[in-house]
């Protein structure tokens, strides 16, 4: 809000913290899955932690959702809330499919290569973590946003070696079209990740 009545007004600025913890758990999400495909002795068992970060990602976003049609004064857009916490959502949402995806499809060894793009988008989220530590006071908050875009980028790469490769050495096409699948998945996870870094760019830039 703008004019007097903004200044005079507070600002929720609870919404901070709570876009922390969303990507926190989004990070903690993204890590399980590393440990998942590293030490594929239990593929249910993995997939089930990862399913419980998504769970509890849905009950944050939920909260962050009231506490926004709550809130009087927002510390900044409204829209660019919900595009916020929409868009950190969406990436322990795809973490979590391409996790079940490992179980719905009986994946019995993991290919080489894999758990790398998953670390990829693990590191991905661990920038998106510090970026919103520093959201409010937006010190170097844009450094943290062009690593997340290198890394999408380097995921980019990834998927296409993957997939390039899997062509070339998997003669089974249902065995392709699972493994496609999942390293997609996976790649879109990070495209989710450079979202989320736009919409941290939009509101700093917004605010300077």
């Amino acid at each position: 809000m703008s004019g007097l009545l903004g200044k005079l007004l507070p600002r929720e600025k609870s919404f901070f913290g709570m876009f922390c913890q969303q990507a926190e758990n989004v990070q903690a999400g993204a890590t399980a899955m590393v440990e998942m495909l590293e030490h594929y002795d239990d593929p249910v068992a993995g997939a089930e932690k990862v399913e419980s970060y998504e769970h509890i990602g849905d009950t944050i976003a939920h909260s962050i959702m009231t506490k926004l049609n709550q809130s009087f004064i927002t510390p900044f857009d409204r829209e660019d809330i919900y595009q916020l916490a929409s868009k950190i959502d969406d990436v322990i949402d795809l973490v979590d499919a391409a996790a079940r995806r490992l179980v719905t499809y009986q994946v019995k060894t993991i290919r080489p290569g894999v758990p790398e793009l998953a670390k990829t988008v693990r590191d991905a989220s661990i920038q998106i973590v510090e970026a919103l530590k520093v959201l409010e006071s937006e010190d170097h908050i844009l450094d943290h946003c062009i690593e997340i875009n290198r890394l999408e980028n380097v995921a980019d790469r990834q998927c296409r070696e993957l997939i390039g490769k899997l062509f070339e050495q998997e003669k089974d096409p249902v065995q392709i079209i699972k493994w496609k699948e999942i390293i997609e998945t996976l790649e879109f996870a990070t495209d989710k990740c450079e979202d989320v870094a736009n919409v941290i760019e939009t509101v700093t830039l917004k605010n300077a």
